[in-house]
């Protein structure tokens, strides 16, 4: 009886199988060492981001450069924003962490807020005319959302060293540095805790654009004499 050939087997499944973990690999890597995808789930940076928007961080801009008074930056709330365990469990740590890395949910310890003051800055709302100011000069705040003031909320903070002093573009809508003042550490989130800088909208498409960072002139944001 002639003996029936054993077909080979198509690798066309293993190969998908894996460039598909290759692909992960590659994506993992780039995204904890350069560029990251973080979705907007509120209304606290408008004008400048709206909710829903993703946005791409880079994760190497302060390398080269420090932060300064004027960038906005996303960090990890965690000690300060945010309790150090969420108390939610493993699995609905592990959905929300797949949400996120996929863009189409928020991080409960992730945030974007615009540094106000860096440390050693003395940080005041409001003076005599309603301005923020910073080391006793008023801030030119031209990001704020139409409408709103500096802050409703009075306080005089100096800000210690490695830490920084992050308030939302919509002072209304912004649970911000001025939420935490009676909380330990004060609402100064540390330094060490900034991810990165967001340099992309990516998402919705007709927002698609580009962030530019302030300019060493524009992020030193007090004016001189006041005028």
């Amino acid at each position: 009886m002639e003996q029936t050939k054993r077909q080979p087997r198509k690798p066309g499944w293993r190969f998908a199988f894996l460039a598909l973990v290759l692909a992960m690999v590659i994506s993992a890597v780039v995204r904890s060492l350069w560029l990251d995808v973080y979705f907007i789930p509120s209304a606290s940076m408008e004008p400048l981001f709206r909710s829903g928007d993703r946005i791409l961080v880079s994760r190497t801009d302060f390398a080269a450069e420090p932060v300064r008074r004027g960038d906005v930056v996303v960090f990890d709330g965690r000690g300060s924003f945010a309790p150090l365990a969420s108390g939610n469990g493993p699995a609905l740590d592990v959905l929300s962490e797949a949400g996120r890395w996929l863009g189409i949910a928020g991080n409960d310890t992730t945030y974007v807020k615009r540094v106000i003051g860096i440390a050693g800055d003395r940080v005041v709302c409001c003076d005599a005319g309603g301005a923020l100011t910073v080391n006793g000069q008023p801030v030119a705040e031209s990001y704020l959302y139409p409408g709103d003031v500096p802050s409703e909320l009075v306080f005089d903070v100096i800000v210690p060293a490695g830490r920084l002093w992050l308030m939302g573009d919509h002072r209304s809508k912004s649970a911000d540095s001025r939420s935490l003042l009676g909380a330990p550490g004060g609402g100064m989130v540390p330094l060490n805790r900034v991810i990165g800088r967001p340099v992309q909208i990516l998402w919705p498409l007709d927002r698609f654009a580009a962030v530019a960072r302030p300019t060493e002139a524009a992020a030193v944001t007090t004016t001189k004499n006041g005028q």
